[in-house]
């Protein structure tokens, strides 16, 4: 019998998946897992998740299919524009003598491709749009990232952040600023709309 090494066809999960022993289970699901794994929502490493989640939200397109953690870019549109989410936070999990500064990391990468294994050789920002989600609350006993309204975004063409003179590795909240206006969750897809027909 063969071995095909192809990429893995990922299902989306329930939550209610046994951990088993050859088939018996051992009392866990996955849900307990997701619990076990990812309740610190306000962490560097789930916040971006729940950022490019939240975005995804409001285009519409997490009704199906899942996440891809190793793809070029973080979401495609129905029309099949493509969308980078960048996140960042004034509070973090972690003890803090002060508010955090905010910068997002906006460097070019080479893309790798899950279908053929083969990274691109050409250095670019992979995405059509940019969205900057900040989890802009400031209280650090009532911030909760699962209120949208506690996040503010930044919508930005490509184009404009390959046309700064200043750094191309990152962007500072004060220089976002100068790009795009602050848009809330209920105006996050107009902007990134007028953003795709701007292109």
């Amino acid at each position: 019998m063969g071995n095909s090494l192809g990429r893995l066809t990922v299902l989306r999960k329930t939550g209610a998946e046994p951990f088993h022993h050859n088939g018996a289970s051992i009392g866990s699901d996955l849900l307990d897992f997701w619990q076990w794994s990812a309740s610190d929502l306000v962490s560097n490493a789930a916040r971006g998740v729940v950022a490019e989640y939240i975005v995804a939200r409001a285009l519409g397109i997490t009704m199906d299919g899942i996440r891809e953690g190793w793809a070029a870019f973080d979401l495609t549109t129905a029309s099949g524009v493509k969308v980078e989410v960048k996140s960042a936070a004034y509070v973090q999990s972690w003890h803090q003598t002060k508010l955090s500064n905010i910068t997002f990391m906006t460097r070019r990468t080479r893309a790798w491709d899950a279908d053929s294994n083969v990274q691109s050789k050409e250095s670019k920002r992979q995405a059509d749009v940019y969205v900057f989600a900040l989890l802009s609350h400031q209280d650090k006993q009532t911030i909760d990232p699962l209120n949208v309204g506690q996040w503010e975004f930044y919508v930005v063409p490509t184009r404009m952040l390959d046309a700064r003179k200043r750094s191309q590795h990152s962007i500072t909240l004060k220089s976002l600023q100068k790009l795009s206006a602050r848009v809330p969750y209920t105006g996050l897809k107009a902007a990134i709309d007028l953003a795709i027909g701007s292109l």
